[in-house]
């Protein structure tokens, strides 16, 4: 078989799809059609009737646009990826979106799109392979050994995001990475020359990385070299740097910008056609093509093979092969809600809401080892690093704990990619603040409904001294605002407990878990209160059947305003206190109960919050109101802030009172 056959059917399965769609970007797919070729004939571990074997190579195509180059290869390999899927390109509910995406397309190991981040989440899946071999690996039984291979292109490679993981990376030592850098020299603004002239052997040499230069993009024999040095490399990831050309082979576009995101046109395609001595009609390809390329055979027997290996293996370590099932299998193990119970009804005295959740991880780390994560730089003020804690290093993966250094967004998608590969649940941490910066990656957990864990502390202006650059006003509210994301943020330790069990038997989408700097004391619950928690919200202060005011809140302001709603009562206005921990729980809830917690129609609903208040304005109604933020913050001892901006028991009662006499009810 003629190998050109075999990278043209990538490039004309391509170009037939954008053309047919009116748009895509055909030109990457055209131009790494040859290097695709031969990785995927020759070198990568697959099993296209199982995309989910544990023990394959996982491939990501980072450059995300050129979605139609793996689209193309997962068809011609033999997954559940028809003709009818090719030609149906980038139409309502079809299989291959305009940029790949793992819920809806088999054999696809991430979301792409972002530039950069498959990159960061290849690094993630790099990471697990490695602390997953190190775990379960036994003498003369290597049952996980496998290689994460990904994509990139100039654009992912100017990204901030590709200097904080390959850095990470490098430092790491994984040695099973490797990444093939499209080095066509076009983005989308034409040649990169005017933006783009940095030395990436240098830089990739700097992050110690092996670094194979000066391949051939279109020379077989020059890829095939190039990827079996990569593989022999034992120390460090690589970078193959791959000279290709964009719309290779159109006579017209080929190494210019025209051929990145837009369809060639007819004319150019027939042009194409003939010039690579293509002589079939779109969307055909020869059976003698597809018969070299399917996979399925060469796949299956590679996985009878490891599953013999694993019977070996479950014979001599009955144990650890349970467990490793276990893990992927993504089931906790059944002794974590009772640990999580007893902490519901521990008594701690006042502690700041991050002591808190470092004492919940100190009660069930223990029992989770598939809990892996860490801090963006911030170990000793996240608490995230409990006492069995055990950093990984370059010559040991047998710890837990990442050290992410100053890289919030680089965490947060490598995070994704940790959970991607399986086998564990990942938890990233930073200030909230902070969040800002890896606010994309959080986006994409929520896009690929993947359970990752965030831990933001120093939540509010309460952080105090550090001032308003880093004094978290909005943050909560737009983490509130991404679909499928669940945002605690718990008053006590209590609450704290609730929202890490939340967490973690959550099986679609992310957790962010708000937490406080300062001390907060703890907040006294009836135990039917206590089992009311996991609803979102619920009464914790109401002595009356018919309140004069319902007061919301969350976090660091509830004690405050049960300690107002107490001194309503001295004025014999009664008031209920409502704990909103989790706002999106809370709107889950039949309707019943949440017309028994919140009245439709009452008035006098108060929100207090220490950040922005346009969200409440759902929960308070027209004639309700809040008391938050505005605006920034200043730079001044916690306790001084919130009470220069009125989070006060004084001030509360105050804003209480104005609310009922506005909206005319007899106090």
């Amino acid at each position: 078989m003629n190998k050109k056959d075999l990278s043209n059917a990538i490039r004309f399965l391509s170009i037939d799809a954008v053309e047919k769609a009116k748009s895509g970007h055909p030109g990457a797919p055209m131009g790494m059609a040859d290097i695709s070729n031969v990785l995927w004939n020759n070198f990568f571990k697959h099993n296209p009737s199982n995309p989910n074997w544990i023990n394959r190579d996982r491939f990501v195509l980072s450059n995300g646009h050129s979605s139609m180059l793996l689209y193309s290869l997962l068809h011609l390999t033999g997954y559940k990826l028809t003709i009818k899927d090719i030609q149906n390109f980038r139409q309502l509910h079809s299989k291959t979106p305009g940029h790949p995406e793992s819920d809806i397309t088999p054999g696809v190991e991430t979301t792409t799109g972002p530039l950069g981040q498959g990159l960061a989440n290849a690094v993630g899946m790099a990471v697990a392979e490695k602390i997953l071999a190190k775990e379960f690996n036994k003498k003369n039984h290597k049952i996980i050994d496998h290689l994460t291979y990904v994509f990139v292109g100039d654009g992912c490679l100017m990204e901030g995001i590709s200097h904080e993981v390959c850095s990470l990376a490098g430092t790491l030592g994984l040695n099973k990475l490797i990444v093939v850098y499209d080095m066509n020299g076009i983005s989308i603004d034409g040649d990169i020359k005017l933006w783009f002239t940095e030395d990436i052997k240098q830089r990739f040499k700097s992050y110690n990385w092996n670094v194979i230069d000066k391949v051939n993009g279109h020379n077989f024999d020059s890829i095939t070299k190039a990827i079996q040095n990569a593989r022999k490399e034992s120390n460090r990831p690589t970078i193959i740097c791959a000279a290709t050309k964009i719309g290779f082979g159109s006579p017209n576009k080929e190494g210019t910008g025209s051929a990145h995101g837009s369809p060639l046109g007819s004319e150019e395609v027939a042009l194409t056609r003939k010039n690579l001595k293509w002589k079939h009609r779109p969307f055909h390809i020869p059976r003698s093509i597809y018969q070299h390329w399917d996979f399925t055979k060469k796949g299956n027997q590679l996985e009878k093979k490891w599953n013999e290996k694993f019977s070996r293996y479950k014979k001599q370590f009955p144990k650890e092969s349970a467990e490793l099932l276990r893990r992927f299998q993504k089931k906790l193990p059944k002794n974590i809600n009772v640990e999580i119970s007893k902490l519901t009804n521990q008594k701690n005295g006042p502690m700041a809401t991050r002591k808190s959740s470092q004492v919940v991880l100190e009660n069930i780390a223990r029992h989770l080892p598939e809990l892996v994560g860490g801090s963006a730089d911030l170990k000793e003020s996240n608490l995230v690093f409990w006492s069995d804690s055990k950093a990984i290093t370059k010559k040991n993966f047998s710890g837990k704990y990442i050290y992410y250094g100053v890289r919030e967004f680089g965490m947060s998608a490598i995070s994704n990619g940790i959970f991607l590969h399986g086998g564990f649940r990942p938890y990233a941490s930073t200030f909230l603040i902070f969040s800002e910066y890896a606010k994309n990656a959080i986006r994409m957990s929520a896009l690929m409904e993947l359970p990752v864990i965030y831990v933001f502390t120093h939540d509010s202006i309460g952080l105090g001294e550090d001032g308003p650059t880093h004094q978290a006003v909005e943050q909560i509210t737009s983490l509130r605002l991404i679909p499928g994301m669940s945002v605690w943020r718990p008053a006590d330790l209590c609450e704290t407990a609730i929202a890490w069990k939340d967490a973690l038997y959550k099986k679609s989408g992310p957790t962010s878990i708000i937490l406080s700097r300062q001390t907060l004391p703890e907040v006294a619950r009836t135990k039917t209160e206590k089992q009311l928690i996991s609803r979102g919200g619920y009464i914790i202060y109401d002595k009356y059947k018919n309140p004069d005011v319902i007061m919301i809140a969350t976090g660091s302001e509830l004690h405050i305003t049960v300690n107002a709603a107490k001194e309503l009562s001295k004025e014999k206005i009664k008031a209920r206190v409502i704990s909103m921990p989790c706002t999106d729980l809370f709107l889950k809830q039949d309707r019943s109960y949440k017309e028994k917690i919140l009245p439709t129609n009452f008035a006098n609903i108060l929100a207090i919050e220490a950040g922005v208040g346009n969200y409440w304005h759902q929960f308070v109604g027209r004639r309700g109101n809040t008391l938050s933020m505005n605006s920034f913050g200043l730079s001044a001892p916690g306790k001084e802030a919130m009470n220069f901006f009125g989070f006060t028991e004084k001030n509360i009662v105050k804003e209480a009172k104005k609310l009922i006499k506005r909206n005319r009810y007899k106090t």
